[in-house]
């Protein structure tokens, strides 16, 4: 591997080893003389917190590899070592260590906000997002707040209501996609004892205890037409009936709404009231998807990961060049609660102080972004990455010619094994298939087979059987043995 090795017989050596030489990586075993490997361990973290540690355990001692993980160990082994594998796992280490000490992807780290969740955007479609937000806060009208699944849109409603006249009132959330006709019509106005089969005592619904101050009524395209005309009433006079009941009860609430419909589609085809929607729509907002904010990716993935430091007690304090790469080519099909969920997995599966790709979920790994249509079924130029133009060829023709070129591999394989004849096209099929997905996941991790065999959904066992199974050479390059 060209790298020096310092060796030392006890713990106390391997310290004093360690302050003297400061190395970029430490192979530990959790069986020495003078003390437990995980109690040098946790003085290794004292001395330098960044350093990374491959813990090695006796084989079947899960419980010591479990307890060295969750101190922070970069990784461990079990005995017999593997020194194939070993060698991978420090080079590995050694390049973490090293990439902790160059500049990386974000390496100023905003402090997470310690009274709630915050807004974060300053490209220009998010400037008047906030834009609106202040402009309609204090008005006393009904919003509409639009944008894909994911964007934000339940963090509009709450700072429309913090900096509204309604801020020492209520604030109660809905969402109309996941509750039954019956059982929403009774969570937003509730209903009377005896009204229909469970309903054994009164209830008082959204409405009614909001009074006062505003109500989130998430994914509101999903509502029944009963629901509609109810909420329309409402909007209207301010006054509703319990379910079951005769009585009118009178509130006064703001109603802000969500949706990721398209509601001007659905009134046109009658599956929702144009009255209620031209009352939702007093004021309307939209969020952007994440994929066309820009910059704005480095600044959720800078909040995120300084919010998620503190919450799962890591300190990760950067993120590699190529991992960086991945996560601004990824298309975030789920916007920014996505983001929030890839940098919460990704914080979780790694080991030292520089988020790696390695580390990343699967799903982030292609390269390829995926344009989407607007509701009107048609691609912007935007999302399209056509807001500068080139002359050469766009990264998405660059996947797609890759993936074209793949799926025309396989077919001309298949029509030769067709001309050829014989009777073991599915079993040589498959054969096919499997050293393809092998080669291209190992290309992807770097010949990093645990890492591989967690993006493959199998064991490391698994994996290495496969590997000899297919002649599948692992080097600078992987290859197959013809």
């Amino acid at each position: 591997m060209g790298v020096g090795v310092i060796p030392a017989l006890t713990a106390s050596e391997g310290i004093e080893a360690i302050s003297n030489h400061q190395p970029d990586a430490v192979l530990l075993d959790v069986m020495l003389p003078d003390m437990s490997g995980l109690d040098a361990f946790k003085l290794i973290r004292e001395k330098d917190p960044r350093l990374p540690v491959i813990i090695a355990t006796a084989a079947g001692s899960s419980d010591t590899a479990i307890e060295a993980m969750k101190l922070g160990a970069f990784d461990y082994l079990t005995k017999p070592i593997d020194v194939e594998h070993l060698e991978r796992l420090v080079g590995h280490a050694i390049q973490s260590r090293r990439l902790a000490s160059v500049p990386v992807g974000m390496n100023n780290l905003t402090k997470p906000e310690d009274k709630g969740d915050a807004f974060v955007g300053r490209c220009p479609s998010m400037q008047e997002v906030f834009k609106a937000v202040g402009r309609v806060a204090q008005q006393d009208v009904p919003v509409l707040v639009r944008g894909e699944s994911g964007t934000g849109k339940e963090l509009v409603a709450r700072a429309i209501f913090q900096h509204g006249a309604r801020s020492q009132g209520p604030f109660l959330a809905v969402n109309c996609a996941a509750l039954s006709e019956t059982l929403l019509e009774s969570e937003l106005f509730g209903h009377e004892k005896g009204a229909f089969t469970g309903a054994h005592d009164r209830r008082i619904g959204k409405f009614e205890q909001c009074n006062g101050g505003t109500i989130f009524l998430d994914e509101v395209g999903d509502m029944s037409p009963l629901v509609q005309s109810k909420v329309l009433r409402l909007l209207q006079q301010q006054k509703f009936e319990r379910v079951g009941g005769n009585s009118t009860i009178e509130t006064n609430v703001r109603i802000v709404s969500a949706t990721n419909r398209d509601l001007e589609k659905m009134c046109e085809e009658g599956d929702f009231r144009n009255d209620l929607f031209y009352r939702l729509n007093g004021y309307t907002i939209t969020l952007p998807p994440l994929r066309t904010r820009g910059d704005d990716r480095v600044l959720l993935l800078q909040h995120f990961l300084a919010q998620l430091n503190k919450e799962l007690g890591r300190d990760v304090n950067g993120v590699a060049p190529d991992a960086m790469q991945r996560l601004l080519d990824y298309d975030w099909p789920g916007n920014v609660r996505e983001m929030q969920s890839v940098v919460k997995q990704a914080l979780l599966h790694c080991t030292g102080p520089v988020l790696m790709a390695s580390a990343l979920p699967a799903e982030v790994h292609s390269s390829a972004v995926k344009p989407r249509s607007d509701s009107h079924g048609v691609t912007s130029a935007t999302e399209r990455g056509e807001e500068h133009p080139q002359q050469g060829g766009t990264s998405d023709e660059a996947g797609h010619a890759a993936a074209n070129g793949s799926a025309a591999s396989f077919a001309s394989f298949i029509d030769d094994r067709l001309v050829a004849g014989g009777g073991e096209l599915y079993a040589e099929t498959l054969a096919h298939m499997e050293r393809e997905l092998l080669t291209r996941v190992l290309t992807r991790t770097g010949g990093n087979q645990s890492e591989a065999s967690r993006i493959l959904g199998i064991t490391r066992g698994s994996l290495r059987n496969k590997i000899r199974t297919n002649g599948i050479v692992i080097g600078p390059d992987i290859t197959v043995k013809q």
